[in-house]
């Protein structure tokens, strides 16, 4: 069908329902949604999409009217091709209900999970708060999935059936009380590595999940580099990323990215959850790390000096604080190949997806870009 860029009509009508979109979510869906609970509010969202996305019209109405498409917006990353550098970021798709949905809406990717070998019932609810004030969410799921073996055939469906957008599968150790020792935690990732290999287009490795029974172990060096010596073992065609944490020192971060540089790995997803409130007027007894603005200064510098010092070795994925197009475009500017991110959809509404690629392809142009690789670390010296 040609991009929507080189259609004058449809290119009116994408940007009159996106305007649409915006306006309907901002005074009729959003205040509905914030009436319940986050927890309320991400259950039925779920249920809305397992409904959706088995009405074909609706879907194709859905793309007809936001999936905004140019081609300075395609890019290549990873070995692949992906028609647009943003996707959804691990921990709101837990068991693989959104691909259709996603796609549609135009999403270049979309990270599933984190799975683990087990299913997980997660942490006590409940699981969010909201922080409107600094657009952001308190999040303490603990990993709660139905397990690899229930989840995965669905991502195999959506990577078979996948016609425009990128499917990912994030994998986590488990977290239940069958948790061991180190060479138990190797295992169950292995597992779960094992039942995803060659069934995706690509992985990503979250070793860093804040809301665990046992911690982020593998963030140790020693940890990582058992972990990795293992999973190197295991034949796999798609690249693999490691989902950083964030509470690090650089000096620490540096460490985690020289051992995983010795081994099967082609990126780092840029950063995880912040744990840390400081600044921040949050109620002493909500727990779990914060997502959304609050985490983009600290990770766009991790970023920046991820890629400073290895941008010949890693690709990066920039996720945190994208809720306008000039914050996905800084991160790119600093290093970032892919943008992903989560909060915005729910302070912004789903249609934010258009306005971030739409945004997008006007700064690229503006600067002289012929696409987004182009501009992909500028900012860094």
């Amino acid at each position: 069908m040609g991009y929507v860029s080189e259609n004058i009509i449809r290119d009116t009508v994408n940007r009159a329902s996106t305007g649409l979109f915006q306006l309907a979510y901002k005074e009729a869906v959003k205040p509905i949604v914030f009436d319940q609970s986050p927890d309320e509010a991400h259950d039925q969202m779920i249920q809305f999409a397992r409904v959706t996305r088995n009405i074909p019209p609706l879907m194709w109405a859905l793309r007809a009217m936001i999936d905004y498409t140019d081609p300075i917006l395609e890019t290549q990353a990873l070995g692949l091709t992906f028609a647009n550098p943003f996707g959804l970021s691990a921990g709101l798709d837990k068991n693989c209900d959104l691909p259709v949905l996603l796609e549609n809406a135009g999403f270049g990717f979309e990270t599933i999970g984190s799975i683990t070998s087990r299913p997980c019932a997660g942490n006590p609810r409940p699981w969010f708060h909201r922080l409107p004030e600094y657009a952001s969410m308190m999040v303490h799921v603990g990993l709660a999935n139905e397990g690899i073996g229930v989840v995965m055939p669905r991502v195999e469906k959506a990577y078979l059936n996948s016609s425009t957008m990128r499917i990912s599968a994030s994998i986590a150790r488990t977290n239940d009380a069958l948790v061991g020792d180190i060479d138990e935690g190797v295992e169950d990732y292995a597992k779960s590595f094992r039942r995803a290999a060659d069934h995706t287009h690509m992985l990503e490795i979250n070793i860093s999940c804040p809301n665990t029974t046992v911690g982020e172990q593998f963030t140790k060096p020693e940890n990582l580099d058992k972990l990795f010596t293992k999973l190197d073992t295991i034949e796999r065609t798609q690249p693999v990323l490691v989902k950083m944490p964030s509470d690090k020192s650089w000096e620490e971060f540096k460490e985690l990215l020289d051992v995983l540089a010795a081994h099967n790995v082609q990126g780092v997803s840029i950063a995880n959850l912040r744990k840390n409130r400081e600044g921040l007027d949050v109620p002493e007894d909500w727990v779990g790390g914060l997502s959304g603005l609050p985490t983009g200064e600290l990770n766009n510098s991790f970023i920046e000096k991820t890629y400073r010092e290895y941008h010949d070795r890693f690709e990066i994925a920039g996720i945190g604080g994208v809720f306008t197009p000039e914050q996905a475009y800084a991160k790119i500017r600093k290093g970032s190949s892919l943008v992903m991110f989560i909060t915005s959809l729910m302070y912004r509404g789903p249609q934010n997806i258009t306005v971030l690629k739409r945004g997008l392809a006007s700064l690229l142009r503006r600067d002289g870009f012929s696409s987004v690789a182009e501009a992909v670390g500028v900012d860094v010296e």
